[in-house]
């Protein structure tokens, strides 16, 4: 018999039978990982198991490839804290359905799960839109399709990048890229100069980790963006709340 513990965060839970879960969990050492929750889906569990939700986890199971058991300790209930704020909670909802779809079974990422506690956080600030932005392009990193935004790929200045390849994934500035600007994809200000974006500069960031990530991520495993995902930009775009 196997037995571990582990810090995780809820990604997903579907009912089981008629009161079980399963559920996954994005944990420090073991990455996304499954396991059956008993009773998961009974009205003293159910709120726990929310996605965003930070909890503590051991799961038990005969052979490491198995679902085995989880047992789950709710630590912070993230999503009741942002229940009524629902660009907070439709940001929460699609982060944690993107880490669902993005990353592999049972592979430890700590970095992605550092960014994703990170975001969490952030969802207490003003700066959570551009911090969501971070979180895909760290989740990015930790799938090995890091960007480079550092200098441009063409002349090796860092000086006014304002595009990114499409095709490499690294920068190029605005005079190297002058003549294919429509083969290219903008570069928001504040992820070269730092600092909370603009709405529209948050929403080039948006688009801008949504290509990498259908492209080297979602579409090998011929998976669409996750509706959640699409509901975040499509809510922030039209309510003008995004910051």
């Amino acid at each position: 018999m196997m037995d571990w513990d582990d810090d995780a965060i809820v990604l997903s839970a579907r009912r089981h039978g008629e009161n079980a879960a399963v559920i996954h969990v994005l944990t420090v050492a073991h990455g996304r990982h499954p396991g059956l929750v008993p009773g998961g889906m009974g009205r003293a569990n159910r709120g726990s198991l929310q996605p965003g939700n930070r909890v503590r986890v051991g799961w038990q199971g005969r052979l490491a490839e198995q679902l085995g058991r989880f047992r789950v300790e709710l630590v912070r209930a993230d999503a009741a804290l942002h229940m009524a704020d629902p660009d907070r909670l439709a940001a929460l909802s699609a982060a944690c359905a993107v880490a669902d779809a993005a990353l592999p079974e049972r592979q430890p990422l700590p970095a992605a799960h550092a960014a994703l506690t990170a975001l969490l956080d952030a969802l207490d600030s003003d700066a959570w839109a551009t911090v969501m932005v971070h979180w895909e392009l760290a989740l990015l990193r930790a799938l090995g399709f890091g960007l480079d935004l550092s200098v441009c790929a063409v002349s090796g200045t860092n000086a006014d990048l304002a595009y990114v390849s499409p095709r490499t994934g690294r920068a190029v500035s605005r005079a190297a890229g002058q003549d294919w600007q429509d083969r290219l994809l903008e570069l928001p200000a504040f992820l070269v100069a730092g600092g909370i974006g603009s709405a529209p500069d948050v929403a080039l960031g948006l688009k801008l980790t949504g290509f990498f990530l259908e492209r080297h991520v979602l579409a090998p495993q011929h998976r669409p963006m996750p509706a959640a995902r699409l509901r975040l930009v499509d809510r922030l775009l039209s309510s003008g709340t995004i910051c």
